[in-house]
């Protein structure tokens, strides 16, 4: 069978078929659209990709960041969008390639939104005719809820934007590696050779956000990464910094609404 290397880069790029095509894939070796763990450089579509796995990671990075992609979140990039992704550990997922002119309604910029076991049976039932050159007036019907789906999904706090600034740019790299350093923005700009204000205010402007708020985003991002291997609560307020692990817990509920436990429980019974 082919692997997802052959098969996919074929079908994002097809101007023509139904406006949206739905793959599932596993890491079987005898899976046509075959995930697992590997690596793509820079590269870009024609059609729009939302994908989603069920279990591992991905990482998108594109012109505006990197996004984190956890089991059961869905990763949305437009139609041209530039990205590179790593596959860490992905055992089963899917993806759907959605024509230009089909996406038009969908955010211009690439995302991450939620799920539902309604849009997992939808693109569940779309994938068993991805080989179809035109559908049927029931099939059309499944996609146009399927669209109806995607469209009323939330968007996810999984976006960590790079500054463009050199200066900046060392900074977000230093906080990325090392996700417990605990200086304050003053100690930062004297590290960087910038005034405290300038930094403040170039951060925002080139963001979207504010230091502080940036900072909480990376270890976040890297919270889930730990989280999803198995790292105990524990082990991962300690490698952020946080003082004890109620504080954590804290900061996590305060982004997705709900403990670290029960995030990734609750996720996994979906499977």
């Amino acid at each position: 069978m082919a692997s997802l290397e052959t098969i996919l880069p074929d079908l994002t790029e097809r101007p023509d078929g139904p406006a949206l095509i739905a793959l599932w894939g596993s890491e079987d070796p005898a899976e046509e659209f075959r995930l697992g763990t590997r690596e793509y450089d820079w590269h870009a579509h024609l059609r729009g990709q939302l994908f989603c796995i069920e279990s591992g990671l991905i990482r998108t990075t594109t012109r505006q960041g990197s996004w984190l992609l956890p089991p059961h979140r869905v990763g949305w990039l437009p139609p041209g969008e530039p990205h590179k992704v790593s596959i860490s550990g992905a055992l089963s997922g899917w993806s759907v390639l959605i024509l230009p002119e089909t996406s038009r309604g969908l955010p211009d910029h690439p995302c991450v939104i939620g799920t539902t076991d309604l849009l997992r049976a939808l693109v569940r039932r779309a994938a068993s005719w991805a080989d179809a050159n035109t559908l049927s007036p029931e099939q059309e019907r499944v996609v146009a809820v399927l669209m109806d789906e995607i469209l009323r999904a939330p968007q996810e706090p999984l976006h960590l934007p790079m500054p463009a600034d050199e200066r900046l740019a060392r900074i977000a790299t230093a906080l990325i590696s090392k996700p417990d350093d605990n200086r304050t923005l003053d100690a930062w700009a004297r590290w960087s050779g910038l005034s405290a204000r300038t930094l403040r205010r170039t951060f925002l402007a080139q963001t979207g956000t504010s230091f502080a708020q940036w900072r909480q985003q990376a270890r976040l991002t890297h919270a889930l990464e730990l989280l999803a291997r198995g790292d105990s609560v524990a082990d991962v307020a300690d490698a952020l910094g946080y003082a004890s692990p109620s504080n954590f817990i804290a900061m996590f509920r305060r982004s997705f609404g709900e403990t670290p436990a029960r995030y990734f429980t609750s996720r996994s019974r979906m499977d």
